[in-house]
């Protein structure tokens, strides 16, 4: 049994959380905004969680408080800790520290997940790691808990680069339908109908036929918000611009979400998407 705590408690890192102590692990969570979560034991602040255990799994929103976490955990003793950060965040919070992880004792990597909560819940997520040889088989053990899905892809930052290849595939594929979904409404095609036989033949994709059901407004469950799409966009696009790359495809989806999110879709999952580009039929 291993002794994790997992910092950030939001959509995603709650159900890591809850994953990892279903796996039987000593779990125990922290977040800024001392929000609990059911099942999960809460430290009282970062120094108690880093206390708690010898791994610490960040799952935060943003650059900022990817930052201010790891400074906070630089001023501790990291003897002997791991620092596994899953945050969609561009590769440099972590890797300009990492010189300072290593002093403290410590080893870090990047390990985004592909894959919105209910995913991770059932073990089916995958996990882009960057670190050195070392440092991801110490993190590959700790989170085969969370999926069978893990690959090392290359030094630190390597795994956000994945993430950003694996999911701006997603988001081009998304641009695609918002093309072609305002020919359906204009040709009397069903939504369901267009998007059964795309999901059906080799043009299909599985993380649109599986949301079928909410494209079409049958199942409310929420996995993953556009608006997380749309920051999550941003980093991609960032990370492009470091490597002196252009993103027309990630600059297209982050237009397209825009316009969704603008007609208060905001928090809805990303299959909403789909249903505003067959509905809303302007072809822009």
């Amino acid at each position: 049994m291993e002794r994790i705590g997992v910092v950030g408690l939001g959509r995603m890192g709650s159900v890591i959380a809850q994953r990892i102590s279903a796996m039987g692990h000593a779990v125990q969570g922290w977040t800024r905004s001392g929000r609990e979560v059911a099942g999960v034991q809460s430290a009282p602040d970062l120094p108690s969680l880093l206390t708690h255990g010898d791994t610490l799994i960040l799952s935060l929103f943003d650059d900022a408080a990817v930052a201010e976490v790891l400074d906070a955990l630089l001023a501790c003793d990291l003897t002997g800790k791991q620092i596994i950060d899953t945050s969609t965040v561009v590769p440099d919070i972590l890797k300009s520290r990492l010189e300072a992880i290593t002093a403290g004792g410590a080893m870090a990597v990047d390990a985004p997940i592909s894959g919105g909560p209910d995913l991770v819940m059932a073990g089916k997520c995958g996990i882009f790691m960057g670190g050195e040889e070392s440092a991801a088989a110490r993190a590959q053990d700790t989170l085969a808990s969370l999926s069978s899905r893990i690959f090392h892809v290359g030094p630190l930052g390597a795994g956000l680069a994945m993430k950003v290849i694996n999911n701006g595939m997603i988001q081009t594929y998304f641009n695609g339908l918002a093309d072609f979904m305002p020919l359906a409404k204009r040709a009397g095609l069903p939504l369901e109908t267009a998007l059964k036989i795309l999901s059906g033949g080799p043009a299909g994709m599985p993380m649109v036929a599986d949301r079928i059901p909410k494209v079409l407004g049958q199942d409310k469950e929420i996995g993953f918000t556009i608006n997380a799409t749309y920051k999550d966009a941003d980093v991609f696009r960032r990370v492009m611009q470091s490597f002196g790359l252009p993103s027309p495809m990630l600059d297209n989806f982050a237009q397209m979400s825009g316009e969704t999110i603008a007609a208060g879709l905001g928090e809805e999952d990303p299959a909403a998407f789909i249903r505003f580009a067959y509905e809303d039929d302007t072809g822009s």
